[in-house]
C-alpha cells in the first residue's frame, strides 16, 4: 500500500450511552446523564491524542405518542445542549478539538457566529461547527413551521446561512482593539468590517460583537452526503463526516468531494474526509461477534422497524421479520430518494439481500454507518486500507457503548496505528485547525486591505 505523508485524523463521537440503538439496555453502558460523565469521555479521548470530540443534537422528539415502539429508544432526548456541555469541556480538557452540531435550519446567523466565536475564545482555538440542515419533521414543529422545509430550500438557506457567518466572524481584524489608555483609543475603526447583509433568507447588519477568534474561524464541519450536501461540503467544509459501508463506495465520495473541492479552487487537502466506523473489538474474531450478538439481542425489533420507517418511508410492521425484504416497496421518486442515508439503505438491500431481521441489525449499530468487529489487528488494517487508498482522511470512531466501547479503542487500536506510523504520538499544535492540518483562513476583507496598502 502506497504510504502517506499525513497523519490519520481520529474523531471521538460521544453518543451518551453509544451508538448501538440498544446500547443503553446494555448493563456495561454508562447512563452518561451527568457532566462528569462526559468529562470522563473527552479526558479519555484527549489522553489518546484524538483530534476533537464530536457531539451530535436534535432539536425534536421523535415519539409518536399513539406508537409503544417509539418509548423504547432516546428518540432525541439528549442530556446537554452540545455547545453548553462543549463550553463545560473547554475548561477541564487543553487540547482536544471540540465539535457542536447547530443546525441551519432553525437558528440565526448572528447567534450562532456568536456562540461558536465564543467557545473558540474559551477553548484557545479548539472549536468547530458540524453545520447540518434539519430533516427531521419534529423539529419543524418546534420553529414556527407547519411541516419539513423542503430540501433544496434547506441547503439554500444554509449557503447563505454560512457566508453571513463568515462575514461576521471577520467582522474586526486582529489588532483592532487597541485598549489604549493614554490615547483614549479603545478600538481601530480602520480595522471594523458591517457586514449589511441583505438576502433572501436573511438580513444582518453586524458586526460581530466579540473579539475576532483564536483561529480566525472556527473549523468548518459537515455532514451531508446527497448531491446538494456534496456541493454545499466542498465550497464550505473543511471536515466532512460521512457514512458508508464498502471501501468502493468511500473512494467514489472521497474522489468526488477532492475533484469539487479543487474546481473551486480550494486546496483539496484542506478538505478532510472522516467517515463513521463503530467497532466492536474483541481479542479474537469469535469474541468479537459475540460481543456484536449480545448487543444486537437486545434489539426491540418494533422500535427499529420504525426508524426504518423513517428512513425509507415504508411500513413493515405487519411482514415476517425473517422473510426476505421487500424491495419492491421502497419508492425512490420524490424527495426522500435524493437523502444520502435512504440511498446507502438501498444499496445495502440490493448488495446483500437481506431479511429484515437482517437489515435492521445491520442499522442498529451506528445508523447507516460502517460497524466493524474483529480483533485489534482486523480493525487497524481496515482503517489504514481505507486511509492509504483514497477513501478517508481519518474516521470518526463511534463507541457502541459507552465507556468500555471507547476504551478498547484507544487501549487496543490506537497503539497499533501508532506503531505503524499512522497516527500521532503526542499533540504538535494547540488549536483543532492545527491538529487537522489547516490553514488559518483569509479574511474576507484581506483583498481590501491589499488594495488600500
Amino acid at each position: 500500500m502506497a504510504r502517506r505523508k499525513d497523519k490519520l485524523s481520529l474523531g471521538a463521537f460521544l453518543l451518551f450511552t453509544g451508538h448501538h440503538v440498544a446500547a443503553w439496555r446494555s448493563k456495561d453502558a454508562s447512563d452518561s446523564q451527568t457532566l462528569q460523565d462526559f468529562v470522563q469521555f473527552a479526558r479519555l479521548a484527549e489522553d489518546a491524542k484524538f483530534d476533537a470530540v464530536f457531539l451530535a443534537d436534535q432539536v425534536g422528539v421523535k415519539i409518536d405518542r399513539l406508537n409503544a415502539a417509539s418509548r423504547k429508544a432516546h428518540t432525541g432526548v439528549y442530556p446537554f445542549e452540545p455547545l453548553t456541555l462543549l463550553s463545560a469541556l473547554s475548561a477541564v480538557t487543553s487540547r482536544i478539538g471540540l465539535v457542536a452540531t447547530v443546525s441551519t435550519s432553525y437558528n440565526e446567523p448572528f447567534n450562532v457566529a456568536r456562540q461558536f466565536a465564543s467557545l473558540d475564545r474559551l477553548s484557545g482555538g479548539r472549536a468547530g461547527w458540524n453545520l447540518v440542515t434539519s430533516t427531521d419533521a419534529s423539529a419543524a414543529l418546534n420553529f414556527n413551521h407547519d411541516g419539513l422545509i423542503p430540501h433544496a430550500d434547506r441547503y439554500a438557506r444554509a449557503e447563505e446561512f454560512a457566508d453571513v457567518v463568515n462575514g461576521l466572524w471577520d467582522s474586526w481584524e486582529e489588532g483592532a482593539f487597541l485598549r489604549d489608555r493614554a490615547d483614549g483609543r479603545y478600538f481601530d475603526p480602520a480595522k471594523l468590517h458591517v457586514l449589511d447583509h441583505r438576502g433572501r433568507h436573511f438580513k444582518v447588519r453586524g458586526p460581530l460583537n466579540i473579539p475576532p477568534a483564536p483561529q480566525g474561524r472556527p473549523v468548518y464541519v459537515q455532514a451531508g452526503s446527497s448531491e446538494d450536501g456534496r456541493a454545499f461540503a466542498a465550497r464550505f467544509a473543511e471536515a466532512i463526516f460521512t457514512a458508508h459501508q464498502t471501501l468502493a463506495s468511500a473512494q467514489e465520495f472521497y474522489a468526488d468531494i477532492k475533484r469539487q473541492a479543487r474546481a473551486l479552487d480550494r486546496n483539496p487537502d484542506h478538505v478532510k474526509i472522516l467517515p463513521g466506523i463503530s467497532p466492536f473489538i474483541g481479542s479474537t474474531q469469535a469474541e468479537a461477534d459475540r460481543l456484536q450478538e449480545e448487543f444486537n439481542d437486545l434489539i426491540q425489533p418494533e422500535y427499529s422497524l420504525v426508524q426504518l420507517r423513517q428512513m425509507l418511508g415504508l411500513d413493515l410492521s405487519g411482514f415476517d421479520l425473517d422473510g426476505p425484504f421487500p424491495r419492491h416497496l421502497i419508492e425512490t421518486d420524490g424527495a426522500r430518494g435524493v437523502a444520502s442515508r435512504f440511498k446507502l439503505v438501498v444499496d445495502i438491500v440490493d448488495r446483500e439481500k437481506p431479511t429484515i431481521r437482517q437489515l435492521i441489525q445491520r442499522l442498529a449499530g451506528a445508523r447507516g454507518h460502517w460497524v466493524i468487529a474483529g480483533p485489534p489487528e482486523k480493525i487497524a488494517d481496515n482503517i489504514q486500507t481505507w486511509f492509504e487508498n483514497g477513501a478517508a482522511d481519518g474516521f470518526n470512531v463511534m463507541p457502541p457503548w459507552l465507556p468500555g466501547g471507547f476504551d478498547l479503542f484507544a487501549e487496543h487500536v490506537v497503539p497499533i496505528l501508532r506503531k505503524r506510523g499512522l497516527f500521532r504520538e503526542e499533540y504538535s499544535g494547540k488549536t483543532l485547525r492545527e491538529h487537522y492540518g489547516l490553514e488559518r483562513p483569509a479574511s474576507l476583507y484581506s483583498h481590501q486591505v491589499q488594495a488600500i496598502a
